[in-house]
């Protein structure tokens, strides 16, 4: 007998925003399946995400980098009859670092994830079309939209821009069949993607007193606050809206201080 429960799929899913999303998704009794590459993450996030939710919670270790984990990962999902309903796609990194000292290696490493999300994506929205209805939600950035010169990330704005086309493109060809898909473009998040170039301890501190006032409401976002978003985005609540890359940055886009 066919499973009924709906499966929501996160990408990079063990920590931050893509966590956020998943404690929402779980406590809507949805099945929820977190990716990521970091073993002790993903078990830590399991065991949060198992009491928040009646149904499973799947854990999947998997390297973006590797085609052939992607592909095992995408050959699950085109021979499974589950019902694939939600898919974020939240994985990222981000490096700042200018653009005449990017190396290959740098550029590579935003684009590769890219390619992974579009064909994970891609398996996930054949699913959706055969169902006739699914929600998808990318994560961008603030950074693709508007250059800080603090923080220099071509590489990085490059790739987070080629997802907001995506979303734009992907609801209209999907739109016929049900599938809608959006996208948030968050400003400065406290998330451990920072922990990149910040110690991971001093992230909090680091990004409050840095760059709090930077936004027009006067701190830094939570996940909290990109999670509820998402969470809308991908509810029936929003069933009129697709192809919107909503910027929810703390006014940001509005303009500066």
């Amino acid at each position: 007998m066919t499973n009924k429960t709906p499966i929501a799929l996160i990408v990079g899913g063990s920590s931050g925003m893509g966590l956020e999303s998943a404690r929402r998704l779980a406590s809507s009794g949805n099945e929820v399946w977190i990716l990521g590459r970091n073993s002790s993450k993903l078990a830590l996030a399991e065991a949060e995400l198992n009491p928040l939710s009646d149904a499973a919670v799947r854990s999947i270790q998997i390297d973006l980098y590797e085609e052939d984990q992607v592909d095992q990962l995408i050959n699950e999902i085109n021979t499974s009859d589950r019902i694939f309903k939600y898919l974020v796609n939240a994985a990222g990194m981000f490096v700042p670092k200018s653009f005449l000292e990017h190396t290959r290696a740098d550029y590579e490493g935003y684009m590769e994830l890219n390619r992974a999300m579009f064909f994970i994506t891609q398996a996930i929205a054949e699913k959706m079309k055969a169902q006739g209805e699914g929600s998808i939600v990318n994560i961008g950035s603030m950074w693709a939209k508007q250059a800080i010169k603090a923080t220099p990330s071509s590489a990085y704005s490059m790739a987070k821009a080629g997802l907001h086309a995506l979303t734009q493109h992907l609801a209209m060809e999907l739109g016929d069949y049900g599938i809608r898909v959006n996208a948030v473009s968050p400003a400065v998040v406290v998330t451990p993607v920072y922990g990149a170039f910040i110690e991971p301890e001093k992230i909090e501190d680091t990004l409050t007193e840095g760059f709090g006032p930077f936004h027009p409401i006067g701190r830094v976002g939570r996940v909290g606050d990109i999670g509820s978003v998402i969470d809308f985005l991908l509810s029936n609540n929003s069933d009129w809206v697709t192809g919107a890359v909503w910027d929810v940055d703390g006014g940001v886009m509005a303009g500066r201080n």
